[in-house]
């Protein structure tokens, strides 16, 4: 299912365009960044060249004369696909391969095919599957009337359905039974979601940029002992570890898959359940790469997509990660975004003031109620030992009379004993 050759690395010719609501610098940053992907998908760039235009080229994105050249460069130095930076539309994409006479393809099918490697668990590989036909459902090609299916008898003749009706048909029933799989799988989690609301479990989400150092800082929080590689999209399967804060409290913390600039559409739907506990989360860890070139940038492609999932009201504390790196430059970042904290996941400086602040960030969410539990009601009490934070308990005529920090459910469960 992957969409770049694998049985040898393939030479790559990288385009980026500016237009008149971009820079250059953005957009060469931009290559940069789509060089990285290329590597970690397997290939080698062995060129890249930016236009300036005022407006897209419906036709070829980049136009016919900057085809041509395209085409001359691509001879030159013998290569065997062009990525471009933004999104082709199938049309597009077609012409252009005819110009240059080997594939076109975009960002899009770039991360599509690192995302088809690095894909895992039986919810990933089909989460991944997914994208990828809905990716390719538009970009079906067939042999139209050369490979139709002839029909019989008096009303049924003529050119019958062609290979591409066909093809068609059978990506769309693959496509329904992947979405009625991923629902039986979103059901599951979320009936484990619900044990663990019911148990007032909290839960802390790990967000940020592709290689922040996400599954680094879970590993130095919990001890995970997670798979950590310095490569893009290492992680795509949420990892959930169990993490005990200097409070005392019990946090369930979860890995996800990391975001960048561009993230295709495709893949934010076909990943819309997994990234359901970012969106239930009662805590985000935003991790930055403090000793990235461009840090603002990513924080703000990150919570482009925490928007687009519906997770942007989730309370957020940003970490801001590799001060081993760039001390100086990540403790200015931190300044600037205020309520942030400083870590360094390799060595574990900072990770001990992290905790201390996750602690404070849950507890500021709560808050603490007065309730009055009659003797008798024993249950009622050890109930509440278990699913809040006890502050104080003294016994007064004919009740226990306890002062508790109990989230909003946690309070409308034990709302008949709220003191007045």
């Amino acid at each position: 299912m992957t969409l770049i050759e694998r049985r040898f690395r393939e030479r790559i010719v990288l385009v980026g365009v500016v237009f008149p609501w971009t820079s250059v610098s953005t957009v060469e940053a931009d290559l940069d960044e789509l060089a990285l992907l290329v590597d970690t998908a397997g290939a080698d760039v062995v060129s890249r060249v930016v236009q300036r235009r005022e407006r897209v080229d419906p036709a070829t994105f980049v136009g016919s004369g900057k085809a041509e050249e395209l085409h001359r460069v691509s001879e030159s130095v013998d290569a065997d696909t062009v990525v471009f930076d933004d999104e082709l539309s199938p049309a597009q994409q077609r012409n252009l391969e005819k110009i240059l006479g080997r594939t076109a393809i975009d960002r899009t099918a770039v991360i599509l095919d690192i995302f088809a490697q690095n894909a895992r668990s039986q919810e990933g590989k089909a989460q991944v599957e997914l994208a990828l036909l809905r990716y390719r459902l538009p970009r079906l090609r067939g042999r139209g009337h050369a490979l139709s299916q002839q029909a019989g008898g008096i009303g049924t003749r003529g050119p019958g359905e062609t290979q591409l009706e066909v093809d068609r048909r059978r990506l769309l029933r693959r496509m329904a039974r992947l979405e009625s799989d991923l629902r039986a799988l979103t059901d599951t989690r979320r009936t484990q979601g619900r044990a663990r609301h019911r148990s007032r479990q909290r839960t802390v989400s790990l967000v940020g940029y592709t290689n922040a150092g996400k599954s680094t800082l879970l590993n130095a929080l919990t001890g995970a002992g997670v798979v950590v590689e310095d490569r893009l999209f290492s992680t795509l399967d949420p990892r959930t570890r169990r993490l005990a804060l200097p409070g005392g409290e019990v946090v369930l913390v979860s890995d996800t898959v990391g975001f960048v600039r561009k993230l295709p559409h495709q893949l934010v739907e076909a990943f819309r359940s997994t990234l359901e506990v970012v969106r239930e989360a009662d805590l985000l860890l935003h991790v930055v790469d403090g000793a990235a070139e461009d840090p603002e940038s990513q924080i703000e492609a990150v919570r482009a997509v925490l928007a687009e999932i519906d997770a942007a009201d989730v309370p957020e504390l940003l970490v801001v990660n590799k001060a081993d790196l760039d001390a100086t430059e990540s403790r200015r970042l931190a300044r600037r975004h205020g309520d942030s904290c400083v870590v360094s996941a390799r060595t574990g400086e900072g990770t001990g003031d992290l905790l201390t602040v996750m602690g404070a960030h849950l507890r500021r969410a709560d808050r603490a109620v007065r309730l009055r539990v009659p003797f008798e009601r024993g249950d009622v009490l050890a109930a509440v030992h278990r699913e809040g934070e006890v502050v104080e308990e003294t016994h007064g005529e004919g009740a226990t009379v306890v002062d508790v920090v109990l989230d909003a459910a946690g309070q409308a469960r034990f709302s008949e004993f709220v003191a007045s």
